[in-house]
């Protein structure tokens, strides 16, 4: 009979891609998880990774095997809670989120559950996306869209884009801007992958005839801390840039149109959804409204 020990060494070591870290992601001794995979295998029947040293990769038979076992450990902490007095705060929710959610929406979403295990990964949406494809999040908030077919996307929040300039830009004291006067400007953006560099090359960069040299850097305060130094324009969500606005040190330019952009929660369509993260979903939802 398949043990739950098992699947937690099955699905440890689908995660982390070898058998050292699983196994101290499991406090197990590297043996021990060795022989739980080995005897999994041995009751299957089948092979679930190809060993491509030092790594042990899925196949196409672990593949069918991940999302079932990834659900059957969520119920089984589900069960493990479910009589507890502290039920809607407990479980462990891996949670991912883009930089924009991150650093300026997220803090406000985890005060609501102050004593919930929530591990957060904050990094860009592309790799967030396959993050939830491999099974390593629970659930993301992301901008822009998922184009991986697996993913369940459902809207949560809108944003703008803005585009910005340090307050000594030649531009910045244009009182109508068109977009031939962008034209071979310098830019600071966030990195390819990114959701906000992803808006600016489908809506924005299509439409000048000549996009100059780009500066990239992977942080939204580098970004604004580029452009107030004069290093170029940015194209950035409003949520980011709201306090630059605010206390001078950055400028929004008046170009007569609008960037809007969705925020949306994202899971796989096979994912079993825990109480915790089915409750974290719904305060999403009331957040939104």
């Amino acid at each position: 009979m398949i043990s739950i020990k098992q699947l937690q060494v099955f699905a440890a070591i689908a995660r982390y891609g070898n058998l050292t870290q699983a196994a101290e992601a499991l406090f197990l001794s590297k043996g021990a998880v060795s022989q739980s995979l080995a005897e999994l295998e041995r009751q299957l029947a089948t092979q679930l990774f190809d060993r491509v040293h030092p790594r042990l990769q899925l196949n196409s038979q672990g593949q069918l095997l991940q999302p079932l076992a990834d659900e059957v450990l969520a119920r089984v902490s589900d069960i493990g809670q479910l009589f507890s007095p502290e039920a809607i705060a407990a479980g462990t929710l891996r949670l991912g989120a883009s930089q924009t959610i991150g650093n300026y929406l997220l803090p406000q979403l985890l005060a609501a559950f102050p004593e919930a295990d929530i591990r957060v990964e904050i990094s860009n949406t592309h790799k967030l996306c396959q993050q939830l494809a491999n099974f390593e999040l629970d659930l993301a908030l992301i901008e822009g869209r998922s184009h991986l077919p697996q993913l369940q996307q459902q809207p949560w929040l809108q944003d703008e884009m803005l585009l910005i300039a340090g307050v000594n830009h030649p531009l910045a004291h244009y009182a109508n801007l068109q977009l031939a006067d962008l034209e071979n400007s310098q830019w600071v953006l966030r990195e390819i992958n990114s959701g906000s560099r992803e808006l600016f090359e489908q809506q924005l960069a299509p439409k000048l005839t000549k996009v100059g040299r780009i500066l990239e850097l992977n942080s939204l305060e580098a970004v604004m801390l580029a452009v107030e130094q004069g290093l170029g324009l940015t194209l950035i969500s409003k949520l980011a840039a709201a306090r630059h606005l605010n206390d001078g040190s950055l400028k929004q330019l008046p170009l007569a149109l609008h960037f809007p952009r969705q925020l949306s929660l994202v899971w796989h369509q096979q994912k079993y959804l825990s109480a915790l993260a089915q409750q974290f979903i719904a305060f999403c939802q009331q957040y939104a409204g």
